[in-house]
């Protein structure tokens, strides 16, 4: 027998691997599989993804699922070196059944060879290792954030990213790493800088002695100190330097640094799924987006919006909205409902099937391992549950008189002085989303009965 196989691996440059020398092991490795069976004619080699994004987010991954569709592709079957490479958590269990639906063998060295469609073994021995890839995805990712946290923490280390206002960096000695000394990689520390520390000092000092933000950035500026912006232009080119901001200032007093505090992680990366009807594409990670806008150029139209949107002509259009918006909600939450009981019965047959491989011989860290994972998922379906099931309101009464409030808080804002016109935004749910590409803002309201509705506060 000789077949034609395709060779497919990856590498994450993440942690500074060489891509060139982790292609060329799992290749070996793959070939050492092959060798009396046949041999690789072409090749997909998946560089800087990460693990956990699914084959359809893979570059070389895509290409090679759509060339499984293809008669004419060119090889018999798949060969892997590594399968924690290939997959990560459940992505076994959604790719595998293409290869079959094609007819195309994928040939895994831990099963010492094709992998069987009817083989309960091979399922499982596929699923521990994409268990395995999570884990260690999951176990290097805690260790380094736990260690950066008690870097900072304990160790006060400066662990990098631009200095506050007020301080600068000065060198502190050669990297505690070796690899990474010899690299020539050093410390850095914050020092005072003798420019702007002063400034700092009295900020803080007219705080405590009473002053508001406003009265403190006045001062300021009357006396001719250059603002954050205006002191370091060469990294803040995008803002105003015309004067200090309240902005400023109270950014200034609630950074932790400046009462001795160093702190690590604030611009912190979250993981959100892309598409939650297709879970499948698993989640985008980036940092949470920062848009600078000029209250002058949102507030005149957001205000005469606000008075627009609640005029009273506007209640029986609100109320037909609101009861189309509940019945759609109420379809979402039958299928929410129906989709978590069936992850509830899922989970269930996943641990039956995990205590029965307990039962077997298989390691117990792995299985526990296996079993927090399902619970977790199973508690989220609970959750789901428990939130779909929620009894929720749509009094007509109730919503004209929330309505009748809301107009008039929006009627009197534009006159508000502007200390007092964000606890009212913040009260009636504004929210703003920026699009960049356009570029706009689109404003919406999300008024609760807890938070609107005061008698004394007719004037906004």
């Amino acid at each position: 027998m000789n077949l034609r196989f395709d060779f497919y691996g990856r590498v994450s440059t993440e942690d500074q691997q060489d891509p060139e020398t982790s292609r060329n092991w799992q290749r070996t490795r793959a070939q050492a599989l092959i060798e009396a069976h046949g041999q690789i004619v072409v090749e997909y080699f998946d560089i800087g993804h990460s693990r956990s994004l699914p084959w359809k987010r893979r570059s070389e991954a895509t290409r090679l699922l759509d060339a499984l569709k293809d008669p004419d592709r060119g090889f018999d079957a798949v060969v892997i070196g590594e399968p924690q490479r290939a997959f990560y958590g459940n992505q076994y269990s959604l790719t595998f059944p293409v290869f079959d639906h094609y007819g195309v063998g994928l040939w895994v060295p831990e099963v010492g060879g094709p992998i069987d469609p009817g083989s309960e073994a091979h399922d499982l021995i596929m699923g521990v290792f994409g268990g395995m890839s999570k884990g260690e995805r999951n176990r290097i990712k805690v260790r380094v954030r736990t260690a950066m946290q008690s870097q900072a923490r304990l160790e006060g280390r400066y662990l990098g990213g631009r200095p506050p206002y007020g301080y600068r960096l000065v060198d502190a000695g050669p990297h505690p790493n070796p690899g990474k000394a010899a690299d020539g990689k050093r410390l850095h520390t914050l020092t005072p800088d003798p420019d702007t520390a002063p400034v700092v000092q009295r900020i803080f000092a007219e705080y405590l002695a009473g002053a508001g933000l406003f009265a403190i950035a006045e001062g300021l500026t009357r006396d001719g100190i250059l603002s954050p912006s205006a002191h370091d232009r060469a990294r803040n080119p995008h803002r105003s330097t015309t004067a200090w901001s309240k902005g400023a200032v109270r950014t200034i007093l609630t950074n932790p640094r400046y009462t001795g505090h160093q702190v690590w992680n604030k611009q912190y990366k979250r993981e959100s799924l892309i598409d939650v009807d297709d879970v499948a594409l698993a989640h985008t990670k980036a940092h949470p987006a920062n848009v600078y806008l000029r209250e002058i150029d949102v507030l005149p139209h957001l205000d005469g919006w606000l008075a627009s949107a609640f005029a009273p002509e506007r209640l029986d259009d609100t109320l037909s909205h609101l009861r189309a918006a509940a019945q759609h909600e109420n379809s979402r939450e039958s299928e929410a409902i129906a989709t978590a009981r069936a992850t509830q019965q899922d989970c269930q047959r996943k641990l039956a099937q995990y205590r029965q491989a307990l039962d077997e011989g298989v390691s117990p860290a792995t299985v526990a391992s296996w079993i927090a994972d399902v619970e977790a998922e199973q508690a989220r379906a609970q959750a789901t549950l428990r939130d779909a099931q929620a009894p929720r309101s749509h009094n007509p009464d109730i919503i004209a008189q929330l309505f009748d409030n809301c107009h008039e808080l929006a009627r009197h804002l534009h006159r508000a002085a502007p200390e007092h016109e964000a606890p009212v935004y913040q009260a009636l749910g504004v929210q703003i989303t920026y699009n960049k590409e356009t570029p706009t803002a689109k404003a919406q309201v999300n008024p609760q009965p807890s938070d609107v509705g005061i008698p004394s506060c007719r004037r906004g």
